[in-house]
This record gives structure tokens, C-alpha cells and sequence, in this order.
């Protein structure tokens, strides 16, 4: 060991809660220093939305928005059940207004309530049918100077024109650029602006979702004077009598050992990119049924297994060892695919979801988390886990349909690829994808006879808040139904995928990392996803990752500063 380094606080990773408890712990007088393994910073929140689920913030108070830190527990008590850790449920619930109003007035961080972003279960005791989620503001990238280019990009299949982002707040905007002026003026700027960026730099510097949110705190972590060593990968840490007092990374081929006179704080983004623990832990991916982990494939569980190593105990009792989105694949012209995640589409009114018989096996404006498992159970039987997205003439022109933009935008390109199949009747279009033509045909027949008044007799579509939220306003009587009654019909494959874990090493209501009888391990804490689900493995609302990564990384920085 050639070099050694002390300081107060090592923070390992740099996504959103790395640099809360960085920031935290800096604002507290502390010597931190930040290591991340990749060339890029930023991790899995880059290909976030950025949302963040904090009950009863000041944001929403100002909305006029009644909520209470005991409706959200009812609620995250109703939906996880006994899986719920309720001292860190509490503590999380406690202290988010407050992590979000430090950020506010000591960071660039800045955040909107969305009042109509409903819980995902609003229905159940506590839910709330909008003004827990909030979406952080567009941040201009260009304050990051030379760094900008060290900003990990978001995925790129979720950018258009090969560089612009595009936010949630966005969306609407861009679908009803040819119909309302003000969304046409909003849409010309938007691309006015992306035109001017790539005068001068390699995308857009107009930042949404988790993008801006890093963008923000990378800027607060830079002007604090907290360094960031790129391509400083963690290998071990140093124990002494039991205590974590610092960690070897390597650095420029070489190991650097780090001394810690308060503590190491592991955020390295969760065990997506480990192949082994995913079969241990996904019975699909043990029967050599892989899904598409979207998070950057170098999250492979390091902080989680160099933890347990040094005698941290795993929580893996979770409802769901990840957080599940559907994925499709888009082709490349250098034969490459890129993955996209179905967020957003699946709710809109003329789109259905079918297995290979043809047949509808979930409600589809449910959330992105709801929507796999029942995919995965709908294909036990089958050599793979797959559905198709399937909509008529009329919704993809309005919504698109994955990755293909709606109007004015072509579609042939993404027919040429094959990323989308069409066919002018229901029968050939089953033909095409290699499913039942009498089941497709059956399930549209059915769907339309109820949708052409706007009910689903079936799932129940469009029956609560955040099913609503999630179709087209002003569609009359359901936002979410339509029929699909206008050829052609076109389908895009869908397959199982996750944006992140929700397994990971247990930790208490002060981030610190617990061992296997319980107690804290001294010097050690935990936060974002190598951190396990305060919500128990479920997805009780957008947000529900980034607000308390933040929170517990606050926390984190709080209890090595002595103050909580």
C-alpha cells in the first residue's frame, strides 16, 4: 500500500443518496471525500425520473394539501403489511420535509409538487390521491462547466433527437404541441434550446428528472469543496476491534487505503449487475428466464458484498427482491438494442397488453411494478417471459407507442427496424407476432364491446386516482379506455425488467449497517439501493427510491455529524 488518505467521512458512490450524505456531512463541518468506480458520476439515478415520494412537504403545504406523517404509515402499513420496518418507516416519514427543505436552501436542489400524482394503491387505508410525489425542476447543465461531460447521460432511448431530454412535466406539452398554443410555444423552445446546445456541446444541457437532480447536487458538492475521484472502485474495508475505520480503493492501478475518523457510507446503487445473487434471488432468472436491469451494469453489489463480508447482514424478506418495469427493445442500425421502459403508454385509453394467447392478464394503467410480476405468472408455462402492446391507428398517432413518438413524429423508421409491428386486421397481426390469432381477436372483440363506453369490464381500468393520472386528460367517460377499432394495429414485445433492488444489507432508523445478531457495526451505514427497501420491497408511490435514498443519506450524514 503505497498512499493513505484521512478524512472524516467516505462516502462510496455518487448517486442521489451519496451526495445527501456528502452534503450533509459537509454542511456539518466534516472532511468527506466521495469515490465512485465509474469514469461517469451520477449512477441510477441519471436514468431516473428524479421523483421523489415525501409526504406532508412544504411544497404540498402550500398546496392546500391535507396529509400526515400517521396517513402516509396507515398507508406504507396497508400496502407492505408485516414486512414493513416500521422504525425506519417512521423515520423516514419524520425527517423527509425536513432532508428536502435542507437541500432547498443549501443546494440548487429544487422541487415541484405534482398534485394529481396519485399514490399507486390511493384506494387503500392512507393513500392519497396526489401531493406525495414531487418532480425536481429542469436544471441548466451548462453551470457544471467541463464536468458536464462527466455527468453519467440518461438511458438513450429515453431522449430525443439523440441528446434532448425530456421530462414528465414535458409530456403533455409535447402530445398537444399540435393542438394548444401554449404547448406548441413550450415544445419551440424546448427545441430552440437543444438546437443552440449542440452548437457547443455533446447533448442538451436543459436537465430533467434524476439527470437535473445530480446535476444540482454535483454543482452544491463541488462549490462545498467535496472531492469526487472518478474510476475509484471500493475493494475492502479496514476494521479495527470490530469497527470500520476507513476502505481500500484503487486508484490509477493502485491500492489507496482511506482512513475514517467518523464513519464510511456505502451507496454504490444495489446488486443489478450481479448475475449470481440475481439467480438466488428471482425464481425466472434461476429457471434461465433473464430480464433487462436497466441500472448501469456495473452496480454488481459491491458495497453489499464487501459489507457482508466484513459481517453486515442481508434482508432479503422483501415482497420483491427489485423494482420492476416493462422493457421493450429498440434496434440499432450497428445491430445493437436499446432498452426502453414503459412508464407511461401502457395507460392510455386504445392500448392493451396480451400474453402469446392473445389474451389481457392485467389492468395496464396499474404501475410499472404491478404490471411484470403478472407478466412473469402469465408466462409460467412459457419458454420465455413476454408479452405484446398492442394499440390501433388512433392512439399510437396520439401517444406513440414505447419508444416511437406520437404525431408529427414518422413511424417508419421504427417499422423498417422491427422494433414495431403492423398489420391491417387483429388476425394478421397475431400471425405476425407468432401468438394466437383466435385469442387476440376474442380479447379485442370483448375489450372494445365495454370500451366503447368507457368501461373495462375485465381489469377495471380507470378506476382510481392514479390509473387516471396516468391516462389522457379530458378523454371522456374513462381517460384510460378507448377501443382499438381503427386499423392498422400495431404491437411493440415487451419483457420483464427492473430499474434497481430492493434487497439489500439491513440497517436501522440511523442508516448504520446492522450485523447478523442485529447491532450496529461501527463506522458503517448504508443508503440508497445497497440499502434495503424501508417499504418492504413493494411501490407505494413514484418516488418512492430517490425520496429515501435522499432522506437516509441525509440521516446518514446527520448521525456522523453527531447531530441525531
Amino acid at each position: 500500500m503505497s498512499q493513505r488518505v484521512e478524512c472524516d467521512v467516505l462516502v462510496v458512490g455518487s448517486g442521489a443518496g451519496a451526495f445527501a450524505a456528502a452534503i450533509t456531512a459537509r454542511h456539518h463541518d466534516l472532511d468527506v471525500l466521495m469515490v465512485e468506480k465509474e469514469p461517469l458520476f451520477g449512477g441510477t439515478t441519471c436514468y431516473s425520473a428524479g421523483v421523489i415520494w415525501i409526504p406532508g412537504s412544504a411544497q404540498a403545504k402550500a398546496a392546500g394539501i391535507e396529509d400526515s406523517a400517521a396517513e402516509a404509515l396507515r398507508y406504507l402499513e396497508s400496502i407492505a403489511g408485516n414486512r414493513l420496518d416500521r422504525a425506519r418507516a417512521e423515520a423516514f416519514l419524520a425527517t423527509g420535509p425536513e432532508m428536502l427543505a435542507f437541500l432547498e436552501t443549501n443546494t440548487p436542489v429544487r422541487y415541484g409538487i405534482v398534485p394529481t400524482w396519485a399514490d399507486y394503491e390511493p384506494d387503500l387505508p392512507g393513500g392519497s390521491n396526489g401531493g406525495r410525489s414531487l418532480a425536481p425542476d429542469v436544471f441548466d447543465g451548462r453551470r457544471l462547466g467541463a464536468r458536464f461531460d462527466r455527468l453519467r447521460p440518461p438511458l438513450p432511448s429515453m431522449m430525443l433527437l439523440g441528446g434532448m431530454m425530456v421530462g414528465r412535466t414535458d409530456l403533455p406539452h409535447l402530445y398537444n404541441m399540435l393542438r394548444v398554443p401554449k404547448s406548441a410555444w413550450h415544445a419551440a423552445r424546448m427545441f430552440a434550446r437543444y438546437g443552440r446546445d449542440r452548437l457547443a456541446w455533446k447533448r442538451g444541457t436543459r436537465l430533467a428528472n434524476g439527470n437535473g437532480l445530480i446535476a444540482a447536487l454535483a454543482l452544491s458538492a463541488e462549490e462545498k469543496g467535496i472531492p469526487l475521484w472518478l474510476e475509484a472502485p471500493l475493494t475492502s474495508l479496514v476494521q479495527e476491534e470490530g469497527r470500520v475505520v476507513g476502505a481500500i480503493v484503487r486508484k490509477e492501478g493502485r491500492g489507496v487505503e482511506i482512513r475514517t475518523r467518523r464513519g464510511v457510507v456505502l451507496a454504490c446503487g444495489g446488486f443489478a449487475g450481479d448475475a449470481a445473487l440475481k439467480a438466488r434471488l428471482y425464481a425466472h432468472v434461476a429457471a434461465g428466464r433473464a430480464h433487462q436491469s436497466l441500472p448501469p451494469a456495473t452496480n454488481s453489489g459491491d458495497g453489499i458484498r464487501i459489507a457482508t463480508g466484513a459481517g453486515a447482514a442481508f434482508h432479503e424478506d422483501v415482497h420483491f427482491a427489485a423494482a420492476w418495469t416493462p422493457v421493450s427493445h429498440l434496434p440499432q442500425p450497428d445491430g445493437t438494442k436499446l432498452p426502453y421502459p414503459h412508464f407511461i403508454d401502457r395507460g392510455k385509453p386504445g392500448y392493451i397488453a396480451v400474453d402469446r394467447r392473445g389474451r389481457r392478464f392485467v389492468n395496464e394503467a396499474k404501475s410499472y411494478h404491478v404490471f411484470v410480476p403478472a407478466m412473469i405468472e402469465a408466462c409460467r408455462g412459457d419458454a420465455e417471459a413476454e408479452c405484446w402492446n398492442i394499440c390501433d391507428h388512433t392512439a399510437i398517432r396520439r401517444w406513440g407507442l414505447g419508444a416511437a413518438p406520437p404525431r408529427p413524429a414518422r413511424l417508419k423508421p421504427y417499422l423498417a427496424s422491427g422494433y414495431i409491428i403492423a398489420s391491417a386486421t387483429p388476425e394478421e397481426l397475431a400471425r405476425r407476432l407468432g401468438i394466437d390469432p383466435v385469442g387476440l381477436v376474442t380479447t379485442i372483440r370483448t375489450y372494445n364491446e365495454g370500451a366503447r363506453q368507457g368501461v373495462d369490464h375485465e381489469f377495471g381500468r380507470g378506476t382510481d386516482a392514479y390509473q387516471r393520472f396516468n391516462g389522457a386528460a379530458g378523454h371522456l367517460p374513462n381517460p384510460c379506455v378507448a377501443p382499438l377499432d381503427r386499423p392498422p394495429y400495431y404491437a411493440v414485445r415487451l419483457i420483464p425488467g427492473d430499474i434497481g433492488t430492493f434487497a439489500g444489507l439491513r440497517t436501522d432508523a440511523s442508516a448504520r449497517v446492522l450485523d447478523k445478531e442485529g447491532q450496529p457495526i461501527g463506522g458503517l451505514y448504508a443508503a440508497g439501493n445497497d440499502m434495503a427497501s424501508v417499504m418492504g420491497g413493494t411501490y407505494p408511490g413514484a418516488g418512492i427510491t430517490i425520496g429515501p435514498a435522499l432522506t437516509f443519506g441525509y440521516i446518514a450524514g446527520r448521525h456522523l455529524a453527531g447531530k441525531n
